[in-house]
């Protein structure tokens, strides 16, 4: 598991199951992480479910906030832009330093053909610094769209941030990455990984949100969303 202190899990660079694999991580996560830091972790899990924000998040039906982010080049995106040509896969996720999240944007790049060939794009979001999406997208070759939403109102208009609890943060400390290091000076927030599906009216038409980020939605229920639309 990456921020370790050293230790990396392995991600597959071969074409994977992106459910196998991260039941696999979970597996794995007692076995690389220390205890008394996996407990913090799973504590962190637990309160956040029963905070309820996941209630908060947006729906099925609703309209899709707007973004204007940018990508690794600096360049500005807008939701409307890549609207117009045709529905949009938007993945909120946590950081480079995160093995579940380079494992589920390895998978949506696994999915890129199909999503692409669906009429669909793809574009990920995380509060990180620029020059740390360029690092996520570099690591994990992904050729879609990777947008840095640092401070987090992008996300936070999805319903998805929380701010992640003390004892946390110096567990996040512990491991080598705190989140001051790639989200920019004083940011403690998250969110919760989320993937959404936006037809081209700006209507979700797809949303999976779980505030425990062991769990991703399955890129076959984005695809089936998608086949419904196009």
């Amino acid at each position: 598991m990456a921020g370790s202190r050293g230790r990396d899990v392995h991600l597959p660079d071969e074409p994977f199951d992106l459910m196998a694999e991260l039941e696999r991580f979970r597996n794995m996560r007692n076995s690389v992480i220390p205890e008394n830091i996996t407990s913090l972790m799973d504590r962190a899990t637990r309160e956040l479910i029963e905070s309820g924000l996941a209630d908060q998040v947006i729906r099925v039906g609703s309209m899709a906030p707007g973004f204007s982010l940018p990508n690794i080049s600096g360049e500005w995106v807008t939701l409307d832009q890549v609207l117009s040509r045709g529905p949009v896969v938007v993945s909120f996720y946590r950081g480079v330093w995160c093995p579940f999240c380079n494992l589920e944007q390895r998978a949506l790049q696994q999915y890129l053909p199909q999503i692409n060939g669906l009429g669909g794009s793809l574009v990920a979001i995380s509060p990180q610094t620029p020059d740390n999406s360029l690092s996520m997208a570099e690591k994990n070759a992904l050729t879609f769209e990777v947008l840095s939403d640092v401070g987090s109102a992008i996300a936070d208009s999805y319903g998805l941030v929380f701010r992640l609890p003390d004892y946390l943060q110096e567990a996040y400390d512990q491991l080598g990455h705190p989140l001051p290091l790639f989200n920019g000076a004083g940011r403690q927030s998250l969110p919760i990984p989320a993937t959404f599906v936006v037809a081209p009216d700006g209507v979700v038409r797809f949303a999976y949100a779980n505030p425990d980020y062991t769990y991703r939605a399955d890129p076959e229920d984005i695809l089936a969303t998608l086949k419904s639309i196009s």
